[in-house]
């Protein structure tokens, strides 16, 4: 079999670059994700190195890389927790979906683009990344923090929102039927409903399935179902990302420990994978010309996605710095909302330009803003070895239990 030197040396070079990236930031105690992103945009197409051989493996990569993310946060928690929580943030699902669409909506609606095109925009305002996040949180070390579970109950609402949303702009971009439109959008619906109630009442019955006392076996199988269910959800438009998130939450004692320890350098490798993919995707020339309204846009929906942030956390019970955390937490897009741009096609070159401008500034200074509103990751470990109550990522996963929240330890409101 031969191999492509150009191949070879591109990965070479592009994973010692991170590496370096990644020390970097972890000397000043910032996460590594905007170097990354900074340093797709440089070897991209038109940047200053690119890297032609690699880009098909970077692709590849980046979409198991965003299932990896969600797969092993999954790990963090219960489905008895996560249920709970989701129910009672479905309120924050609509005041997120009303505050952050409506700028998108009404930005489409002054450029004048058609009904696709601000149905587009919409969803790109509206959807956070889950990949972003889900690294930024564990970076962090917030995965223990009060107001967690609302970041996560919004993240994988706004997930399972795509779901409807996008079998109906699919329709809506073609020009289709409104009774197609609500076909696909049924579809998708019964899909997740399905989704849920499985990993609900038998998601036990796939922790024994897939544990071995051979690390080997447990990361091949473990692999093997996750990617199948993600592929599965894709397929309906429920998102690879849910899929894997619900195999997490389907693995409980034992079973999450010992995945967590055989996945995290495999997630770490291709997570970097994922983040310099975005920064790839994004031309640097076409940034320019459309920068000053993708500029205000940023501005608008980072002060809206902390607004529906801050709400979410507050009905978590958290305080005014953990609801200051939760909503910069929730800043950065990523790669839904190039999923979406990607949908509607490149009919019209300044929507396929301000999506990338606008994504790569919010996935560049979200988390920039997020680090800041928190301690150092530093003074959290300083703490807990103080006596605070800091618990350290995974712990969550077996303890005391706070009324109607079973397998939850009790969190310090701040």
């Amino acid at each position: 079999m031969r191999i492509s030197v150009a191949l070879l040396l591109e990965l070479g070079v592009i994973l010692t670059f991170l590496g370096l990236l990644g020390a970097l930031a972890r000397r000043f105690a910032l996460s590594p994700v905007p170097l990354y992103l900074l340093a797709g945009l440089a070897l991209g197409e038109g940047g200053i190195a690119p890297v032609p051989a690699a880009g098909s493996f970077v692709e590849t990569g980046a979409g198991i890389g965003v299932v990896l993310l969600l797969l092993v946060l999954g790990l963090e928690f219960t489905v008895p927790e996560f249920t709970v929580s989701l129910r009672r943030h479905l309120p924050s699902a609509w005041v997120d979906l009303v505050l952050n669409a409506t700028p998108g909506a009404v930005a489409g609606w002054l450029l004048g683009l058609g009904a696709g095109g601000i149905l587009a925009l919409a969803g790109v305002t509206y959807v956070s990344s889950s990949g972003i996040i889900a690294r930024l949180l564990g970076d962090l070390r917030r995965m223990s923090n009060r107001e967690t579970p609302a970041v996560l109950s919004v993240l994988v609402l706004e997930d399972f929102a795509m779901a409807a949303y996008l079998p109906l702009l699919a329709v809506v971009a073609a020009g289709g039927t409104w009774q197609e439109a609500l076909l696909g959008v049924l579809l998708a619906l019964g899909a997740v409903a399905a989704a849920l109630t499985m990993s609900y009442w038998w998601g036990h019955h796939l922790g024994r399935l897939l544990s071995h006392p051979d690390a080997e076996q447990l990361l091949l199988r473990l692999l093997g179902v996750t990617l199948v269910v993600a592929a599965l959800a894709e397929a309906v438009h429920v998102s690879a990302a849910v899929g894997a998130f619900l195999v997490g939450l389907s693995l409980t004692g034992e079973a999450a420990d010992r995945a967590r320890k055989v996945l995290s350098p495999l997630r770490d490798l291709f997570a970097a994978v994922f983040f310099l993919a975005i920064g790839l995707s994004v031309p640097p020339d076409s940034l320019l010309p459309v920068l000053p309204v993708a500029l205000l846009l940023a501005v608008v929906t980072a002060v809206t996605k902390v607004g529906s942030g801050w709400y979410a956390a507050r009905r978590e019970g958290a305080g005014r710095r953990g609801r200051l955390r939760a909503g910069t937490a929730l800043i950065a897009r990523g790669e839904f909302s190039l999923v979406i741009v990607g949908l509607v096609g490149t009919g019209d070159d300044r929507l396929g330009a301000l999506v990338a401008a606008y994504v790569l500034l919010l996935a560049v200074v979200g988390p920039v803003i997020t680090r800041f509103t928190g301690p150092r990751p530093s003074d959290a470990k300083r703490s807990s070895r103080l006596g605070t109550p800091v618990p350290s990522s995974g712990s969550r996963r077996r303890g005391g239990s706070t009324a109607g929240e079973p397998g939850r330890r009790e969190r310090p409101v701040v």
